[in-house]
């Protein structure tokens, strides 16, 4: 039974998904995005941010040979020197503070030629706040009970300023009479 087996399989054989995977994420490490297909970037997300907590630990530890122990798991992964050195020397310094949720994904519209999905796959520094989000509908609610009152309160003032004649005390009606 294959259960708790689920992974991305893509359509490949095993050792094909790893050489894409592996190029996916030198690319991404090399370039912080990239655009790819909505399931190259979902199955690539796990397998980066396997690599970066690897550069993370790297990174926490004060021994040389765990260091180079991680080095070379991640080097083992991705098969490019170049972009693991990159990660490990200058890229970790971004993910220290924040753990886990290394990247993002934004769905872009169906490719031209096949109408494939597409996706963007970014990497998020540790000060980033996430998706944008839109106005929170209790600040709209706000905005129509302020206006409301606004619009409430000149009305008492003009209704306390025409007061009939007839009401008006004596000595007022003389005061009126006397401007004129």
């Amino acid at each position: 039974m294959r259960h708790l087996k689920h992974r991305h399989q893509l359509g490949v054989k095993k050792e094909h998904r790893q050489a894409i995977m592996a190029s996916l994420s030198a690319a991404l490490f090399r370039h912080d995005r990239i655009q790819t297909t909505l399931g190259y970037a979902k199955a690539l997300r796990p397998f980066a941010e396997k690599v970066i907590t690897l550069a993370k630990k790297a990174a926490a530890t004060e021994d040389t040979a765990k260091k180079l122990h991680f080095r070379r798991l991640a080097l083992a992964r991705v098969r490019d020197e170049s972009a693991v050195h990159f990660l490990f020397a200058d890229k970790v310094q971004k993910f220290l503070k924040r753990n886990g949720g290394y990247t993002r994904i934004y769905k872009l519209v169906p490719r031209v030629g096949d109408a494939a999905n597409m996706a963007i796959i970014e990497l998020i520094e540790a000060d980033d706040e996430g998706y944008k989000k839109a106005p929170a509908k209790k600040a709209a609610k706000k905005k129509t009970a302020k206006k409301a009152a606004a619009k409430k309160a000149p009305a008492k003032k003009d209704g306390e300023a025409e007061v009939p004649a007839a009401e008006q005390p004596a000595e007022a009606a003389e005061v009126a009479e006397s401007k004129e």
